[in-house]
């Protein structure tokens, strides 16, 4: 391929919205444009590294036994509403409708549509063992797109979904995925933690997110310092602590008036007391009812633990409205004590660790102090509800503490066990004669996401530093005269010597100078570079460069495709 031909036009400068080097570098080297807030365009050297990672996804994939099937983005809202989702699935999908009224939503993922396909031909437990998967574009109307390709709109991604006649059954077809995907991860360069994790609006149990480990990340990720323990911020678990023994039984909490004192912060400082004797009590609506939801002052809730415990299809904080009609105050002072009896009260662990503490008081402008539960109000449950925080005791081992660190999730596996094909019909006659639904698994990859988690873990100063199976070409052979006849068919015979020898290769015969054509090589990231130039002309000898670590060597024309390969070996 020759660069006076191709379309890959380089930025000097980032735009200032780039703040992550992933968004930064793939913009300046021409792999994307933006179009609108989350949507990009892929240019031909990002497709190029986007088809080189499918082209890995794929051989694994079906390496693994799973075959690949193309499904529609548009899927009708009778399928998502059979499974419960069409309402509840966040974030929100994009929704349309055709000419006649029929309302479609453009697949965010495709558990229905993918049960659908296999239950309308799924009859004996003969058919099963069976995996399919695609890799198709992907659509979320997320609020708030960041970081270039690693929150968008519109992405591309492997989703994969197994159908088994059983529990052992899934647990196979659940390795074989998870053995893959750690495969791909070797081949991209990318060292993941594989992390305990929230199955969100797919549901199933056996959760487990693969995380790229990089300051860029969005994701928290809770690890111990001692034991192998990880787990993402939501599902991180805090182990429980004591309850205290001896309770103040001695009189009624007393009442303290607190005008305007709504957050933790004033409540204290006004009480002259600290936010740890200070209990929280947030009221939630799980699936139309009220709940409350009490954590220490100077923790958060875990709304994802919350979920998980009251088996809610939906959660959501109360509304203001919603608030005052339940305790009769406006938000900020909501408590335990006198609370309606139809509310549900769960609290965290550390809440029965607590004693002579503040709580609201269901009045406005009011607390109480010298509160204590089971004296002065009862709780239903407690449980494990908060946020995990740094130095938390670690959950799996005696001694180890929590500590985290950022990162991207690159991929999710789920047991989904029945949930869908129950809903959608995915059904099959055993062995004994007797109808029972297929068993499922569902495992994702963000295919244009681990573009951008590539950049952000192979990159320097001046540009991308592309893996050899990843980049969008292997070689770039720079040509320093292009105008130079002798030297010109030096450069063609390379170009046709290199990928002879199963190399992709980049001939730079721009009319620019050198330095530009040194400065768009590092940028754009090819891992070896083969400079042609005055050298060339005079001894005969060709520069070839590796471009991680930056190693040289000057071979005669001969031998440069040898050097080529030795290089490239370590690139």
């Amino acid at each position: 391929m020759r660069a006076s031909r191709y379309y890959a036009p380089t930025l000097r400068e980032a735009p200032a919205e780039a703040d992550l080097p992933s968004h930064k570098l793939l913009l300046r080297g021409g792999f994307i444009r933006p179009l609108a807030a989350g949507v990009f365009s892929w240019m031909p050297l990002g497709l190029r590294v986007l088809k080189n990672i499918e082209a890995i996804i794929r051989e694994e994939m079906d390496g693994a036994g799973a075959v690949e099937v193309h499904l529609p983005v548009l899927a009708p809202r009778e399928l998502w509403e059979r499974s419960g989702r069409w309402d509840t699935f966040e974030p929100t999908p994009f929704r349309t409708k055709d000419r006649a009224g029929r309302f479609f939503c453009m697949g965010p993922t495709h558990e229905e549509v993918m049960t659908d396909l296999v239950a309308g031909d799924l009859h004996s437990y003969r058919d099963l063992p069976v995996t399919l998967y695609q890799i198709q574009v992907k659509f979320r109307d997320e609020m708030r797109p960041r970081g270039g390709l690693l929150r968008v709109k519109e992405f591309v991604m492997k989703d994969a979904y197994s159908f088994d006649v059983d529990a052992a059954g899934l647990d196979a077809s659940y390795d074989a995925q998870y053995e893959a995907y750690l495969r791909i991860f070797r081949r991209l360069g990318i060292e993941v933690l594989v992390v305990k994790a929230d199955a969100g609006s797919m549901g199933g149990s056996d959760t487990r997110e693969f995380m790229a480990l990089t300051e860029a990340g969005e994701d928290t990720v809770f690890m111990c310092d001692r034991c192998e323990y990880a787990a993402n911020a939501e599902c991180a678990t805090v182990p429980a602590v004591a309850p205290v023994k001896h309770r103040n039984t001695a009189g009624d909490p007393e009442l303290v008036e607190t005008p305007g004192m709504k957050t933790v912060e004033e409540v204290c400082e006004f009480l002259q007391t600290t936010p740890d004797h200070l209990a929280k009590t947030l009221l939630l609506n799980a699936d139309g009812k009220m709940v409350a939801a009490m954590v220490r002052g100077d923790r958060e809730l875990n709304e994802f633990k919350l979920k998980n415990l009251l088996g809610a299809e939906t959660l959501r904080m109360a509304t203001p409205e919603e608030v005052v009609a339940t305790t009769g105050a406006a938000v900020g002072f909501s408590g335990p004590v006198h609370l309606d009896d139809t509310v549900r009260i769960i609290a965290d662990h550390e809440i029965n660790a607590m004693r002579d503490f503040v709580v609201g008081a269901n009045r406005d402008d009011a607390h109480f102090v010298g509160v204590d539960v089971d004296v002065d109000f009862t709780v239903e449950q407690f449980a494990d509800i908060r946020e995990a925080v740094v130095c938390d005791p670690c959950p799996e081992c005696e001694d180890g503490r929590l500590t985290t660190r950022r990162g991207i999730e690159m991929g999710h596996v789920f047991k989904l066990g029945t949930k869908y094909s129950e809903a959608l019909g995915a059904v099959f006659l055993g062995e004994d004669g007797q109808q029972r639904p297929a068993v499922m698994g569902c495992y994702g990859f963000g295919v244009s996401r681990a573009v951008a988690a590539v950049v952000e873990t192979h990159h320097d100063d001046n540009g991308i530093v592309w893996p050899l199976e990843l980049a969008p070409f292997q070689v770039c052979v720079l040509s320093l005269d292009p105008n130079v006849h002798d030297l010109t068919a030096i450069v063609d015979g390379l170009e046709t010597e290199l990928e002879q020898v199963g190399y992709s290769v980049m001939v730079d015969d721009r009319d620019e100078r050198p330095g530009v054509k040194f400065k768009d090589a590092d940028l754009i990231g090819y891992p070896v570079q083969v400079v042609v130039g005055k050298r060339t002309a005079q001894s005969g000898t060709v520069e070839v460069r590796r471009r991680r670590d930056k190693e040289e060597r000057v071979v005669p024309v001969a031998e440069v495709a040898a050097a080529v390969r030795e290089l490239a070996e370590g690139a």
